[in-house]
């Protein structure tokens, strides 16, 4: 059964086409990459697909039903969920604090335990501050879970903000330039732990990213958009060779 699915996915903004007639499908467990030059329509089908920007035509069906239309928030609390291309932490606020942010939405408790502080919500908190502090290691952040996040670099932010989205348990999640900022090191760091929390998690992953030996590396089908299409779509292997794309990315003369 195909996890999401877009039929004819059209966004224009004024009068530019930003998305024309973009139909892709994500299976269950599949990290699906989305690459592309400038321009071509990634995070617009990222901004459609999570409710933060409404498409003038098409389709969008998450685990089967149709979610046209429907506002981030809904679509978030059915288990659909994202990260930025600028990480948007909050920025007064530790690493810590962030990350269990995204655990807030499955807690359940009532309101008089929450003010009185112990019982269950004292318990569903101890666990939640050692689940966030053990996706901040699995990040490399564990030394840094008191620092502030406006205090951090660019790329330590965008790690920070995949343990948020990560804490949230999503079925899908789409990640919107995740290594951005960092060093090859580091970009090859943070993939293996994606890779290996999406696999933990069984959580569904579409990536976009202009680094492509991470995408490549990350991704066992690839997407590539160019003006806001299609242009191919396939195993890696396969689309590196693509000469439709090779002439995308590099011209006529390559």
């Amino acid at each position: 059964m195909v996890l999401l699915e877009t039929e004819g996915l059209s966004i224009n903004f004024g009068g530019v086409a930003a998305l024309a007639d973009v139909s892709i499908s994500v299976q269950p467990g599949e990290i699906h990459g989305v690459i592309g030059p400038n321009g071509a329509g990634k995070t617009s089908f990222i901004n459609a697909v999570t409710g933060f920007v409404k498409a003038d035509q098409g389709c969008i069906r998450f685990d089967g039903a149709d979610v046209t239309g429907l506002a981030a928030s809904s679509l978030s609390a059915g288990g659909l969920g994202r990260t930025f291309q600028h990480a948007e932490l909050f920025g007064e606020c530790t690493l810590l604090e962030n990350v269990l942010t995204g655990f807030y939405r499955h807690q359940r408790y009532g309101l008089l335990a929450a003010v009185a502080g112990f019982g269950k919500a004292a318990r569903i908190e101890r666990q939640t501050r050692k689940q966030a502090a053990g996706l901040l290691a699995q990040f490399g952040l564990a030394d840094l879970a008191q620092h502030r996040a406006s205090d951090l670099p660019f790329g330590l932010q965008k790690r920070a903000d995949m343990a948020r989205a990560l804490a949230a348990k999503p079925r899908l999640l789409l990640l919107d330039e995740p290594v951005a900022g960092m060093s090859e090191g580091e970009a090859d760091e943070t993939a293996a732990s994606i890779k290996q929390l999406a696999r933990e998690l069984d959580i569904t992953l579409v990536v976009v990213e202009h680094n492509m030996r991470i995408l490549m590396s990350l991704a066992t089908t690839v997407t590539v958009l160019a003006q806001g299409r299609v242009l191919a779509r396939g195993r890696p292997d396969v689309i590196r060779a693509n000469p439709e794309v090779i002439r995308t990315y590099l011209g006529e003369d390559a």
